[in-house]
């Protein structure tokens, strides 16, 4: 039996291996640090569910321009290495935001200079995902390695297992310790990525520069005049005395080795265009694919099914802990329930639903997605405590459906998505889709703020949770409407 195992240490390298996994596991933990986050804008910030909302969306808004990331790291090396520099500006910037909120109460307690720091965090995130996805295509295509498929499935394993971790030492962290702690507690991670990153090697790109300054024997400046060095015209002058043959070779000699000042500035200045030209090209590829109707019309959909469905997951976080009295101890495990929830959608797909036609798993998520928004208005109402279903187990039972039917959701997105690049741009259109999915999801948090305002769900004020609840449930069969955007013939099958 092969040791997948070892065999992926020895194609890739431990470094290497070893920085994949750390980065996807310090993506899942990071609902360890995000808990903190959404009690330090309730309780320490006072500000309501719609306000909170609104702060998240923005901090999350750098994970919709992952392209952007993607581009300037394939276009434009720093010290001729495209990934390792970027992957450290990344962690730098994951890691410093939560120092300084963790030490400095000013900027803690500001709910601007919060948003800013969070903002500045997930940018570094972001990267960090874009880059070390790069870093995993070139090492598969480079290596030629038949455990590609493996080596994703370690770093999903890697990022469920951080989830499960992040969201049980997240309540628990919130019941024993500060929210300060919590923020430095979590710069460990990281921290250590930043230090792994010294141990992986990337090897140079090599700017392509003009042949004027890589080939000696063509044409070069010499104090401004034009020189040409042609051994064959030296040989056959042979009429020129032997000593001013050499003094001349060897003036000529010097000034090939040694050019002239104003080289410099015209070899920054061309790759400077170089790169311009790198960017463009890179961007016009991206926009002629995805404006081609079979590329544009199913990310419509997916995009329109984040816009078009509020999505009141912050005013039930407020709900919970202040209504339910739900401690932060417990919160944490229904995220550890809802993280083996998302695990059951991607068994229970991969096991009936890939013949499926994605028309069809996209209409039955919908219409399960509204009928299991229907608990939450049971939960509201207090229809449970009557028939002696407990809060706590409407609560699990509620996350652990709605994440595994979520993911039976986005598992079709990901097939569609694999299906719809084209080759050459995979990576960075595959980026795009997911940023118009990240995008999508930051507008419909700011749509489910404005429900809160308008609906006026504050803290300590639920009268009108269940209108707004009943409005989710209605807007939930919205994209049905637009299923016509997904390809007809589209199954669940990766092809």
């Amino acid at each position: 039996m092969i040791d997948w195992g070892k065999q992926l240490k020895a194609a890739f390298g431990a470094s290497f291996l070893w920085l994949v996994c750390l980065i996807y596991f310090t993506q899942g933990f990071r609902s360890f640090v995000w808990t903190a986050v959404s009690y330090q804008l309730k309780d320490r910030l006072k500000l309501s569910p719609s306000a909170s909302q609104f702060v998240s969306s923005v901090a999350f808004f750098p994970w919709s321009i992952k392209p952007l990331y993607g581009i300037l790291s394939d276009c434009i090396p720093i010290k001729g290495r495209r990934r390792i520099p970027y992957l450290v500006i990344a962690t730098v910037l994951s890691l410093v935001p939560w120092i300084f909120l963790g030490l400095n109460a000013t900027l803690r307690n500001s709910r601007w200079h919060l948003t800013i720091f969070l903002m500045v965090q997930n940018l570094g995130s972001a990267m960090a995902d874009v880059i070390v996805d790069a870093m995993i295509a070139e090492a598969v295509r480079l290596e030629r390695t038949s455990f590609s498929g493996d080596l994703q499935s370690i770093s999903w394993l890697a990022m469920a297992l951080g989830g499960i971790c992040g969201s049980l030492l997240g309540g628990l962290a919130l019941t024993n310790l500060q929210i300060d702690t919590v923020f430095l507690l979590f710069s460990i991670l990281p921290a250590i990525q930043l230090l792994s990153c010294g141990f992986v090697k990337e090897n140079s790109v090599g700017s392509k520069v003009s042949p004027e300054f890589t080939n000696p024997r063509k044409s070069h400046k010499v104090n401004g005049n034009s020189s040409i060095l042609d051994d064959n015209l030296v040989a056959k002058k042979s009429n020129i005395r032997t000593s001013r043959r050499k003094k001349s070779t060897a003036k000529n000699k010097r000034a090939a080795i040694v050019p002239h000042k104003s080289q410099i500035p015209e070899k920054a200045d061309f790759l400077a265009v170089q790169w311009f030209h790198s960017m463009k090209a890179a961007t016009y590829s991206l926009c002629h694919a995805f404006e081609q109707p079979i590329i544009l019309r199913p990310m419509t959909w997916f995009f329109l099914a984040h816009v078009t469905v509020p999505n009141l997951s912050t005013v039930m976080f407020y709900y919970q802990t202040e209504f339910l009295n739900l401690e932060a101890s417990f919160l944490g495990t229904v995220r550890v329930v809802g993280w083996l929830g998302l695990m059951l959608g991607t068994f229970i797909y991969n096991k009936y639903f890939k013949k499926m036609k994605l028309r069809r798993i996209l209409a039955l998520a919908h219409i399960s997605l509204s009928f299991l928004s229907l608990l939450d208005i049971v939960l509201v109402s207090r229809v449970n405590v009557a028939f002696g279903i407990s809060d706590r187990i409407m609560v699990l039972c509620g996350s652990a459906l709605t994440d595994a039917v979520n993911q039976l959701k986005f598992m079709p997105f990901l097939i569609l998505s694999g299906q719809l690049c084209p080759p050459g741009i995979e990576g960075t259109l595959f980026a795009l889709f997911m940023s118009i999915n990240n995008l999508g999801s930051t507008l419909g948090s700011f749509v489910s703020a404005g429900l809160a305002s308008i609906l006026n769900l504050s803290s300590g004020s639920f009268d009108n949770l269940i209108l707004g609840i009943a409005v989710q449930v209605l807007c939930t069969f919205i994209p049905i409407t637009f299923l016509f955007l997904v390809p007809k013939e589209a199954t669940g099958i990766s092809t």
